[in-house]
């Protein structure tokens, strides 16, 4: 870090400052927590950050700045005045032994932060104790902007784009980072300025607003904060109540020993793996060290979030790999518990285990679909919206409510009790039941809501849906013939339509019949009408759960009525693949990078390229004995090998922003 004396200075030390580095700048005058700093300074998923008297720019900003730094260096030289200035100087990553206790708060104005694009690495220095004056800008004092990215840090809920809140509100010493935060903001340059509560950020004026604000500073225990503020404000009542009192510390212990996200998380899978592996030996003692494991699993997964809110160690990868491990892991032990019931006395309950996991992707589908169809609607407002609103403020009706819809939390504990102390088809039994009254309940809901409110769909909206619709060729030429007028109703119940008629010709035909495959080209020309305008009618979110469904189910009915050994695990697997695709293709989306290529997606069918193919298989290959299973191995080896080598080059080299989940939606 160094020290600049006035406006001028700072536009040369930046001028040396390559540019794809981060930049950050603190007013030598700043009293605070270094918490405070580290959330202006060290979070990576947000272009430009700010408190009272600190700035942090990424560089797809660095151009405003430079802009915002030279009209100030202008103004300095008009008014004849350029004290008051701040300054520059080099800085060190922190090694991830260095303990947080350790850690000290900046001086000088800017500190220069290397690192690539989205990825803040910590700078560090001598200086005086954290919430100390920092004295006026001496050039001589080093000091540290980011004190412990990889070893501390807090994440604040609000993502307020207003202004420093807490302490930092309060009147002070004029500060021209300030005055750069909000050039910035003119530029239209989305300031993040988090809600600090009773953090400190202060520029103080004279000697006695700095005492003032120092005594400030050692009232808050700032640790404790920390910790708080690793948690998610809104998560499910298992999680709230018997995961997160301790998890958060485990997190801190693995903050101070450098530990990443992504290392917790894949601890994570292994564990719930190893815990499938348990629950497959079909034995009385694997079922319960299945159980106890799938809850440790838990317990890391909740430790990984934490986590990444304690460090701000927050990166698109890490977020890709923490949803798609979660999906990896309940999936994967549904297939040990099949193997273990067959081991253990011969049941068969590959059926069950396929329906949990259709019926579980199913309800992700709705709510994502939900979601991305109304998070920007204008005029989003209903009656039913408003009876949720003052259930809320009821205290017990949160935590039923968040109970009913069965969460992650209370579904694995469910699942991992239930393992522990009955069998594998009584586990499924339940889990059925209970996804399904949970889906009745959230889809049901969200029906009414579309349907009394007034809300207009955004273009972004649409072509999301329209991207979650998963549509291949086959419907793609059913749209371009089809009219495209616009219609509030008609894509949903196409839709529908098809769904049905799919999934009731293939029941009622069963294995062998060319009839599903007369029903499943009829599904096709039904998706074609469904996606021939864009998705913007009130219920159009269903389109995509709809489709789901329909290809999902078809697989289930074909395989479970084969009666060809090895065909509901060969299903198992396909559909695995398919909605790992789907996964992918969500998560996508909510990074802001839009869907895998339309080649992929063209190259592997679309949902009713692949509806038609698994029913022509069942009717080609019904007479021979491995036939159908072979098929749908090879379908799901060769879709699998497609959508993973797309994925993984995208997600290991993807420049979209750094995000993480902080909704607490039931996952």
């Amino acid at each position: 870090m160094r020290t600049a004396n006035d406006a001028a200075g700072v536009t040369a030390e930046l001028a040396a400052v390559p540019a794809h580095e981060r930049v950050a700048l603190v007013d030598p005058r700043f009293v605070g927590h270094v918490h405070t700093l580290r959330l202006a300074l060290t979070d990576p998923r947000f272009p430009a950050a700010a408190v009272r008297g600190a700035l942090s720019v990424q560089p797809e900003a660095r151009t405003a700045l430079a802009r915002a730094v030279t009209a100030a260096a202008a103004t300095a030289r008009i008014s004849g005045s350029g004290g008051g200035a701040p300054t520059v100087a080099p800085a060190r990553a922190l090694g991830p032994a260095e303990s947080p206790e350790r850690e000290t708060a900046p001086t000088g104005v800017p500190a220069t932060v290397p690192g690539r694009a989205g990825q803040a690495r910590p700078p560090l220095g001598s200086a005086p104790r954290p919430g100390a004056d920092a004295g006026g800008g001496d050039a001589g004092a080093a000091s540290s902007a980011d004190a412990a990215a990889h070893a501390s840090g807090e994440y604040a809920e609000s993502r307020s784009r207003t202004r420093p809140s807490g302490t930092a509100a309060a009147p002070g010493a004029h500060s021209r980072v300030d005055d750069l935060a909000a050039a910035l903001d003119a530029e239209g340059v989305p300031v993040h300025r988090p809600e600090l509560g009773v953090l400190v950020a202060a520029v103080p004026a004279d000697a006695l607003s700095r005492a003032k604000a120092q005594d400030a500073v050692d009232a808050v225990d700032d640790e404790r904060v920390r910790l708080r503020s690793a948690v998610k404000s809104r998560d499910g009542f298992f999680t709230t109540f018997c995961i997160s009192p301790y998890s958060r510390y485990i997190a801190r212990w693995c903050a101070r020993r450098g530990l990443t996200p992504n290392q917790v998380t894949t601890a994570s899978l292994l564990t719930a793996l190893i815990a499938a592996a348990c629950a497959a030996t079909g034995t009385r003692p694997g079922f319960v060290s299945a159980g106890v494991l799938l809850i440790a699993s838990f317990v890391l997964d909740c430790t990984d979030g934490q986590l990444a809110r304690y460090s701000l160690q927050y990166s698109t990868l890490g977020a890709w790999l923490d949803a798609t491990f979660d999906r990896a892991k309940e999936y994967a032990y549904y297939a040990g518990l099949a193997l273990g019931a067959a081991r253990a006395d011969g049941d068969d309950v590959w059926a069950l285990a396929l329906g949990a996991m259709v019926l579980q992707t199913c309800r992700h589908v709705v709510d994502f679909a939900f979601n991305e169809a109304n998070h920007d609607a204008t005029g989003n407002t209903s009656p039913t919206a408003a009876l949720s609103g003052r259930l809320d403020s009821v205290g017990w009706t949160v935590w039923v409510r968040r109970m009913i819809v069965l969460p992650i939390g209370e579904r694995w504990a469910m699942i991992a009790v239930l393992t522990a102390f009955t069998t594998p088809r009584i586990t499924f039994y339940v889990l059925l039941v209970g996804c399904a009254l949970a889906a009745c309940y959230t889809t049901a809901g969200r029906v009414l809501r579309s349907l009394t409110r007034r809300a207009e769909r955004t273009d972004r909206a649409a072509h999301a849906l329209a991207e979650l619709a998963d549509t291949g060729p086959l419907a793609e030429l059913v749209a371009k013939a089809a009219p495209r007028g616009p219609s509030s109703y008609l894509a949903p119940l196409s839709a529908a339509l098809g769904a049905a008629a799919v999934l009731a010709g293939t029941a009622a035909a069963g294995f062998g019949s060319w009839v599903p495959v007369g029903c499943a080209v009829l599904y096709a020309v039904l998706a074609g009408v469904a996606v021939a305008a864009p998705l913007k009618g009130p219920l159009d979110w269903l389109v995509p759960p709809l489709f789901r469904a329909a290809e999902y189910g078809v697989i289930l009915i074909l395989a479970a009525c084969s009666e060809v050994n090895g065909a509901l695990p060969a299903a198992f697997g396909l559909i695995a693949a398919v909605a790992y695709h789907h996964y992918d293709t969500v998560y996508r989306i909510r990074g802001g990078t839009g869907a895998p290529p339309h080649l992929l997606v063209r190259a592997i069918g679309g949902h009713e390229g692949r509806t038609v193919a698994v029913t022509a298989a069942a009717a080609l290959l019904h007479h021979r004995n491995q036939g159908f299973t072979i098929a749908l191995t090879a379908l799901a080896a060769a879709l699998a090998l497609a959508v993973l080598t797309e994925s993984i080059r995208f997600w290991v080299s993807s420049g979209a922003p750094a995000v993480h989940d902080e909704t607490g939606e039931p996952a």
